[in-house]
């Protein structure tokens, strides 16, 4: 069914189990979202033709899902590929505003919630005192046109170097996704705000922080092993390269952050298949001219 501005409907003509594997979140979740950015994304102009806030943030989470700006646009969602670009930029932008991010993620200072973490921690895995696992992955991007030899990681692809904390029970505590690709994770840790938090001591003595060996040991950073899976099954733009500038692919990761959040507080589950039903099609090329490079190589998100 088409809205009065010939543009597709998809919370009405689509049920939650479709709405969930097309854009990973159910009606309620995608109008939660919605409400969230409703004033920072509704546009300011009157005519009757103006994209309403629903088909922005749809249109995002179908790129998120995806990593495909073209799918976006053949969606029956009434957009060409140029305001697909737009919406999906003025989208990004809200949902990565810090007013937000620390909405929904934030590392807990409370002991009480600790204590949560500890016992959490302790059923699932035997670990004493650990309050979260610490974990740095690499977002794939194409090579930029600016400072692109820093963007180039020891595994000798562009990317940005992307520092996240979880709890037990993977719900996102703290993410930096900042650094170009060759940055080392012990310089990124040195130099975030979860550093501090432990060092000054803002977090309760006996909590530590799990992590793998790319970390330096500290008094409260154990670093035993691990290579733990996140964002990447829920969100598809991450599973390979994303065609923007580095400063926007951070938007895209936040944002992906932001709404594994929501869907793990409003219970949304993981979509049951790695794939989706576009997942054999040529990767998108298509978008803004000032959203895309052309590719110097082949680049995306992977430990």
């Amino acid at each position: 069914m088409a809205n009065r501005r010939g543009r597709r409907d998809v919370l009405q003509t689509l049920n939650d189990r479709e709405l969930l594997r097309r854009y990973r979140l159910d009606r309620a979740g995608i109008m939660f979202v919605v409400d969230l950015l409703r004033d920072a994304i509704t546009s300011p102009t009157r005519r009757h033709n103006a994209i309403t806030p629903e088909t922005k943030v749809i249109t995002t989470l179908r790129y998120l899902a995806t990593g495909k700006m073209q799918q976006c646009s053949s969606d029956d969602l009434g957009l060409s590929q140029s305001s697909v670009s737009r919406v999906i930029t003025q989208t990004l932008t809200a949902l990565s505003q810090p007013n937000i991010v620390t909405q929904f993620v934030s590392f807990p200072l409370d002991a009480r919630t600790l204590h949560t973490h500890k016992r959490a921690f302790m059923d699932i895995a035997g670990f004493h005192g650990v309050v979260g696992v610490i974990d740095g992955t690499h977002g794939r991007i194409i090579a930029p046109s600016e400072d692109e030899a820093v963007f180039v990681n020891r595994r000798n692809f562009h990317s940005i170097n992307v520092q996240i904390v979880f709890n037990a029970a993977c719900k996102i505590l703290d993410i930096v996704a900042k650094w170009p690709g060759s940055t080392h994770d012990a310089r990124m840790l040195s130099e975030s705000g979860i550093r501090q938090l432990f060092e000054r001591r803002y977090v309760p003595a006996n909590c530590h922080l799990l992590g793998d060996s790319g970390y330096p040991c500290k008094p409260w950073l154990l670093t035993p092993y691990l290579q733990p899976r996140q964002l990447k099954r829920r969100f598809h733009v991450l599973h390979g390269e994303v065609r923007l500038r580095p400063e926007k692919v951070s938007k895209v990761i936040i944002a992906c952050a932001i709404l594994h959040n929501i869907c793990k507080v409003r219970q949304i589950a993981e979509p049951l298949e790695d794939g989706d039903e576009d997942e054999d099609e040529d990767n998108d090329e298509d978008g803004c001219e000032e959203d895309i490079y052309i590719p110097q190589g082949n680049l995306g998100l992977h430990h």
